[in-house]
């Protein structure tokens, strides 16, 4: 179901877990379709004209870059039309998947000097993010840069100057943030469904060699098919490792280990529901329990931080988890409690749990509320938990087709775009701070209105 020049029609199916259960969330809430029966967002598509088109090109062609472009591929009016990798084998494989006509190379700088490219989607290891980010706006290109946004805590600043400067589009890849999803719960959450906000965690739970890291290397790997000097040329210099290339996501001089490439979804997802610009205080816990295959990052982490009172939300407490050795084949989620209630969250469904109380004028109920300190106890008894489910309606496309889609249609219009270079520096400094603490065992503080590293 693609978005065309009709009017687009998402929602959300509303199903009760308890017979009867209701919900008083105010009229402004939902917008009942009263044929179907869903509750609805509409959205209207754009209409693309012969000037709409858009020319894009993919920096970084390994398994997230080529994800991001077969998803920019279903976008109305937009095409590919270069590659950029230091293997061989990825620049064959992309002419084999997106035809001969493209322009392929091992330098991204020839990318930036064509002039028939108006976007790049950078998917490059972690720590060629903040330098191509910045190269590729002052050559005039919008660019949808991967998650996190940038490798270092010192990176970010930069990124921004950039985006400010040259006044282009820049989306950072945490893609639950435009997911119905996120959108259900950020409404649910302003209306008041779970009360006043005191706690919120996330667990990412994984398992198998690809899952954690161990990505298979290619048979012909070597310094004639890697460009492997210009891959270590912006940090330590070392001789080729196969390893320390394909499975760059294990090792500090490359990637941002668990933090950087799990925990930056949550906060992604977090700030947008809760309006939040990150949290005060960080500290992390964990270590290397299972896959000891030569990886410097941990397998298990851990991360609690101390969200402050700001003029958006009250204080709040979030905890954070990943496993990479989990047995059971865990869930991933985002959940959000607060006084009356709670949401489990995740890109297409939002679960709504409310506490249920009713009066009552029973005595013995009073006179145990009155043994327990109250003085004027209220004749109130709980019920369990209304549980309510939001599904979105058959046929939804999901939430990297819907970010991918505000990164073009911002492109089209002079928009903007909700993971600017602030959001996405403000996701990913508590995700590079959380590995700080954990590598440096203190806790980290932080200013999350003025970006800055507080020295304790």
């Amino acid at each position: 179901m693609k978005e065309n020049s009709e009017p687009s029609r998402r929602g959300f199916l509303k199903k009760l877990g308890t017979a009867g259960a209701a919900v008083a969330l105010g009229s402004n809430v939902f917008a009942r379709d009263s044929k179907s029966g869903l509750f609805t967002y509409l959205k209207r598509a754009n209409s693309v004209s012969a000037n709409d088109h858009i020319n894009f090109a993919l920096i970084g062609a390994g398994g997230q870059g080529s994800s991001d472009t077969q998803t920019a591929l279903q976008i109305p009016g937009v095409k590919l039309v270069a590659v950029c990798d230091l293997y061989d084998g990825r620049l064959a494989d992309a002419k084999k998947r997106w035809g001969n006509d493209l322009f392929t190379t091992k330098s991204y700088k020839e990318i930036l000097n064509r002039p028939d490219i108006d976007a790049v989607i950078i998917g490059t290891p972690d720590h060629w993010h903040q330098q191509i980010s910045i190269d590729a706006m002052h050559a005039g290109k919008h660019v949808y840069c991967e998650k996190p946004m940038v490798h270092g805590i010192t990176e970010g600043p930069a990124v921004i100057k950039a985006q400010k400067e040259t006044g282009k589009v820049f989306q950072v890849g945490s893609q639950g943030v435009s997911s119905l999803g996120n959108e259900k719960a950020k409404e649910l959450l302003a209306s008041g469904a779970i009360g006043q906000l005191n706690y919120a965690e996330g667990f990412w739970a994984r398992r198998g060699a690809v899952e954690v890291w161990e990505y298979p290397i290619p048979a012909d790997a070597s310094p004639q098919t890697v460009d492997w000097d210009t891959y270590v040329s912006n940090t330590h210099k070392r001789p080729f490792d196969e390893k320390r290339f394909f499975r760059w996501r294990n090792y500090v001089d490359y990637g941002t280990g668990m933090c950087g490439d799990l925990f930056v979804h949550l906060f992604s997802s977090l700030h947008f529901i809760t309006g939040s610009y990150g949290p005060e205080k960080i500290y992390a816990a964990g270590g290397l329990r299972f896959w000891n295959d030569g990886r410097e990052v941990p397998d298990v982490l851990l991360g609690t931080f101390d969200y402050g009172k700001s003029v958006v939300h009250p204080a709040f407490n979030l905890s954070l988890r990943c496993n990479f050795v989990d047995g059971t084949s865990g869930t991933t989620y985002l959940r959000l409690v607060g006084s009356e209630g709670a949401m489990d969250i995740t890109w297409d469904q939002v679960v709504l749990k409310r506490n249920k109380t009713f009066e009552s004028d029973d005595p013995f109920y009073a006179e145990k509320m009155r043994n327990a300190g109250d003085t004027n106890p209220v004749r109130k008894k709980m019920l369990p938990p209304e549980q309510i489910t939001f599904d979105a309606e058959k046929g939804y496309l999901g939430g990297p087709y819907d970010h991918m889609n505000n990164f073009f249609n911002a492109i089209r219009t002079n928009g903007k775009v909700t993971e600017d270079a602030i959001f996405g520096y403000r996701a990913a400094a508590p995700a590079l701070l959380c590995n700080d603490s954990y590598f440096n065992n203190v806790p980290m503080h932080w200013d999350p209105e003025k970006m800055v590293v507080v020295k304790s």
